[in-house]
């Protein structure tokens, strides 16, 4: 059964036809699909005229297929040209290899050329197709280039109805899973869904919340070929953060913004969160905790890594366009201060940095893909204005060190997950005696209390808690005057993430 309907609007298809309309001879599809583009193609040959023309497909190891009358051997690009400008009347010749070969053959460039000025006007078209740009500048004016996108969302919607039937029965997806599978699954070629379908479900055909989060994690293969994205699993929620309320709030609020029916009412989707603060004050865990409260993936962009490599700009605009590709999903920069300045106090630099900064914000800007971007900042000082300002970010929240209340929730989530009895610690006491710890300082001194208690062979009490307070010299101490700066920094530029003021 095909993935494509003939009733499924299809956004690239109706790109190729319109440069039809315009009666472009030669056209340049760029897709990694080419299966897709060759169905659209023998689609097109049955509809495009009044009655079917010719359609043939041409690789450099078969030659043409699907033309009647051809010779015997057309592997060489300029035979199969010949074949185009012979045939006796209109068709569509989809020609697959032809763009990998073109640095190399300057003769089939004069010959593209000629087939130009001899196609033109005569209803025969040839269409190459590629996933990336090959295109010689010789060939600029005569060539017409079709970005063929990824399915849409209707697309892998008739896909996954399809392959719900096919692995799971009629009916097994109710209308809110499909919602939920189809969010997901975007940015997946057609062979690509297939395939993670027969991987998820043919061992388990059932959806339920472990082969959701199979389905999630797919998205890992498409990151990993881009080199500088990470994909983050949801390991994390809400409840693992102690504090940080009008944060958690904000987060809620716009829990169901990413779904088909938030975007059919109109309403605005987030364009992204910026978190400034001190080391250790959460604003990593917090980004953590957003792909399980909204249902979306998570990917890290590496900026160590988009400047370890030969061409930092083109690794960087690869990166946003293959998150653009997984959506919807989040994207997560993390100390993004350092991207976009390198850590430099100010001017000099690596001018790659500032044509980065700039396609970032311009892109922040522009973007259509529902694609959420979540920042974080230590060294806020760096961060120019015009990276801040409305429009960039949806909001910009500060993260200062737990005041007491919070350092109250943040010892009951740590003494949680050592399986201690909460009930047994004063933790009001422990939350009065760490004024100025951050809550990874915390976090530290639970654990390191419950392997000294461990190797003892005993539970973790209180007093090992303690003692590990007093032995612990907090980095806001030593840290005093930079603290102070951010704080004042900060000050009229961001919202605060706690909602009490106590210390």
């Amino acid at each position: 059964m095909p993935l494509m309907s003939a009733s499924v609007p299809v956004r690239g298809a109706e790109r190729i036809r319109r440069a039809l309309l315009g009666s472009y001879p030669i056209l340049y599809v760029q897709s990694w699909e080419e299966g897709r583009v060759e169905r659209a193609l023998a689609m097109l040959a049955q509809k495009f005229y009044e009655k079917p023309v010719a359609f043939g497909a041409w690789t450099c190891v078969d030659g043409w297929t699907g033309l009647p009358d051809v010779p015997a051997d057309t592997r060489d690009p300029l035979r199969a040209l010949d074949v185009v400008v012979q045939a006796p009347g209109p068709g569509f010749f989809l020609m697959k290899d032809l763009p990998s070969l073109l640095a190399d053959r300057p003769d089939v460039i004069r010959k593209l050329r000629d087939a130009y000025r001899q196609l033109k006007g005569k209803g025969k078209f040839v269409v190459m197709v590629s996933p990336r740009l090959l295109l010689p500048e010789d060939l600029n004016k005569e060539v017409f280039v079709v970005d063929y996108d990824l399915p849409d969302e209707a697309e892998v919607r008739n896909a996954v109805g399809i392959l719900g039937k096919r692995y799971l029965g009629e009916g097994a997806l109710s209308p809110a899973d499909a919602d939920r599978v189809v969010t997901v699954l975007r940015g997946q070629t057609l062979d690509e869904l297939e395939h993670v379908f027969a991987k998820v479900f043919a061992r388990t055909p059932r959806f339920d919340a472990a082969t959701f989060d199979e389905l999630l994690a797919e998205k890992e293969q498409s990151s990993r070929k881009a080199g500088v994205l990470e994909y983050v699993p949801p390991r994390f929620t809400l409840d693992d953060i102690g504090g940080l309320e009008n944060l958690k709030e904000w987060l809620r609020k716009r829990q169901h913004l990413f779904t088909r029916e938030a975007v059919e009412a109109g309403l605005p989707v987030p364009k992204g969160l910026l978190m400034m603060g001190m080391s250790g004050c959460g604003k990593s865990l917090s980004v953590k905790a957003i792909p399980a409260l909204w249902n979306l993936p998570l990917f890290r962009l590496d900026m160590n890594i988009v400047f370890g490599t030969a061409n930092p700009e083109a690794s960087f605009h690869r990166a946003l366009k293959t998150v653009e590709g997984l959506a919807p999903a989040v994207l997560w920069i993390d100390e993004i201060e350092m991207a976009i300045t390198g850590g430099r106090e100010a001017g000099g630099g690596d001018p790659a940095l500032g044509r980065i900064f700039s396609t970032f914000l311009t892109w922040m800007q522009e973007k259509e893909a529902l694609v959420f971007v979540a920042a974080t900042a230590n060294r806020i000082h760096l961060l120019p204005a015009e990276f801040i300002r409305k429009g960039r970010f949806d909001q910009v929240f500060f993260l200062d060190l737990p005041n007491e209340t919070e350092r109250k929730a943040i010892f009951t989530v740590h003494l949680k997950k050592q399986s201690a009895d909460v009930s047994r610690f004063d933790v009001v006491f422990l939350a009065k005696a760490t004024k100025g710890f951050n809550g990874a300082e915390i976090e530290s001194v639970v654990q390191a209390a419950a392997i000294d208690a461990f190797n003892e062979k005993r539970t973790l009490t209180e007093d090992d808690v303690a003692r590990l307070i007093t032995n612990t010299v907090a980095l806001s101490k030593t840290m005093d005057e930079q603290i102070k700066a951010i704080k004042s920094w900060a000050h009229n530029r961001a919202i605060s993430a706690s909602r009490e003021s106590a210390t």
